[in-house]
């Protein structure tokens, strides 16, 4: 190969996607009790949701330091991609950049790296990889892919239900959000992401089937060329829901393919058990 796409574990990899040899990741860690947990193959999402729901105190994660990155950076490919949680989000995307330039000062501009700011996570890092796959074997060159790639970026949209906020809210992820009194009312808001890559309310509904399917109708309005996409939806321990969700949105829209996964350890982490999050 001569290029590879590095995405940060916070984007789940299909099984396809493992198998290509196209792929690495920059694995982030979460800490619970003192305790570091590397978000790579060895997680284990249901020993980590026994032990957040355990602790007294809410998990925090760190993301790859740009010494990581730039240990990624090696190899024989001249190309290489990366994909990042949103700036806004982490610092991912600062420690892959700085480790771009760190590693052009070591070695010069013989190989050609370009990051990418996802402005957003989870499976939304999967479609933005997959697309730098499809723009490489369509025989795009460096620049082409980064325009191209970069363009679908801004085209994308990311949708999220969760069963509780407590994890984005008590980390700082929402920002100018205001607070619901879920465990009171049963209100479950539709959240999405902002073009900058920033979390924003989009609805709310009472109880997780209503907020579903007002994130199902969200998707349908806001849904331009989905013929031409690639649905993606990730889900924290809940396969059932997901495949209803996506039975949905299929229901009301055509898409190219469609695929579910499971969450990895950073997305676990935030979706927390019973999570929904959907990218087209």
């Amino acid at each position: 190969m001569n290029y590879k796409i590095i995405v940060d574990s916070c984007g789940e990899l299909t099984h396809k996607m493992k198998k290509s040899g196209v792929y690495e990741t920059a694995s982030l860690s979460m800490e619970v009790d003192g305790d570091i947990i590397v978000d790579d193959e060895s997680f284990d999402q249901a020993d980590f949701l026994r032990r957040v729901a355990a602790s007294p105190e809410c998990p925090k994660s760190s993301c790859p330091s740009p010494e990581r990155y730039m240990e990624l950076y090696e190899g024989s490919e001249k190309r290489v991609y990366v994909v990042t949680l949103s700036s806004e989000l982490s610092g991912s995307y600062n420690s892959a950049e700085l480790g771009r330039k760190l590693w052009v000062e070591e070695h010069g501009s013989g190989k050609q790296i370009h990051v990418f700011n996802s402005r957003s996570a989870s499976v939304g890092e999967t479609l933005i990889g997959l697309k730098i796959q499809e723009c490489e074997e369509a025989g795009l060159g460096f620049d082409d892919t980064v325009s191209t790639v970069e363009k679908y970026i801004e085209s994308q949209h990311t949708y999220f239900v969760l069963e509780n906020l407590d994890t984005l809210r008590k980390n700082g992820r929402l920002t100018g959000i205001k607070s619901f009194v879920a465990s009171a009312l049963n209100i479950k808001p539709v959240m999405g992401s902002t073009p900058e890559g920033t979390i924003c309310q989009l609805g709310q509904a009472r109880g997780i089937k209503r907020a579903l399917v007002k994130m199902v109708d969200q998707i349908a309005r806001e849904g331009k060329s989905t013929k031409d996409k690639i649905l993606a939806i990730s889900h924290c321990n809940c396969p059932e829901r997901a495949r209803e969700v996506e039975r949905m949105i299929l229901d009301k829209i055509h898409v190219k393919a469609s695929f579910i996964v499971d969450t990895a350890g950073i997305s676990t982490m935030y979706a927390n058990d019973g999570g929904i999050i959907v990218v087209l």
